[in-house]
């Protein structure tokens, strides 16, 4: 049976919302701080570093400067250019399916993410999930342009807006605090996955909160019996 949604369009968070690319960020975090002579983080720290935009990382989490913090970010993309953006990234269970079901039900979808916008062309090329956005958003390669996640939620909007998008009803799909903040900026509501790279705390402020695919799919998607 064909689906419906109470959203007009979904916007949707990459790292730790449809992308589990911990296993690379970790190793190239790794290799960037020693390089820098800073202490690398361990698996369980990697909620401090996945989510927010990494110039502003670095500086919070290993004290850098903003001239340090910028020859790091630069050092980093380097780093992950020679490797290869999509090396060791998987999808989480499930969230592939509900992204193209919800392109199926003709509901428009657009990425608003903090990581840099080449590597998430990259990244849902990789993965096969191109056509299924209206438009792939991301922070400009210096993390400093268009870098907060407001910026990037309001750049997703003003693309689907422009692509004749209906946006007078959208919804976020994110996993850390800095997709509820810059959904709020403008008036956006985050619906809240659990399986990212989170604090508990974090959900608060959520219009939802859920812990599996399927409780994602059931507040985007219900069956339309009039179709």
């Amino acid at each position: 049976m064909p689906h419906r949604s109470a959203w007009t369009c979904i916007l949707w968070d990459v790292d730790g919302t449809i992308v589990d690319a911990s296993d690379g960020i970790l190793h190239r975090l790794t290799v960037t701080l020693e390089h820098f002579g800073k202490k690398a983080p361990v698996r369980s720290e990697l909620a401090h570093w996945i989510g927010p935009p990494q110039f502003d990382s670095f500086q919070a989490n290993v004290g850098m400067s903003p001239e340090e913090s910028a020859d790091a970010v630069a050092f980093y993309r380097a780093l992950g250019k020679q490797e290869g953006f999509t090396t060791g990234a998987k999808l989480f269970p499930g969230v592939a399916d509900i992204i193209s079901k919800v392109a199926a039900a003709g509901i428009p979808q657009a990425t608003a993410s903090s990581k840099p916008e080449v590597q998430v062309v990259e990244l849902m090329k990789h993965f096969g999930l191109t056509d299924d956005f209206i438009t792939l958003v991301g922070a400009t390669p210096d993390e400093r342009t268009l870098a907060s996640k407001a910026e990037i939620v309001g750049e997703a909007l003003r693309r689907l807006e422009a692509a004749g998008v209906d946006t007078s009803r959208p919804v976020l799909i994110g996993d850390r605090h800095h997709d509820i903040d810059g959904g709020a900026v403008h008036g956006v509501p985050v619906i809240f996955v659990r399986w990212g790279f989170s604090w508990p705390h974090e959900a608060d402020g959520a219009a939802a909160a859920v812990s599996t695919a399927a409780e994602l799919e059931a507040l985007l998607l219900v069956e339309d019996p009039d179709a």
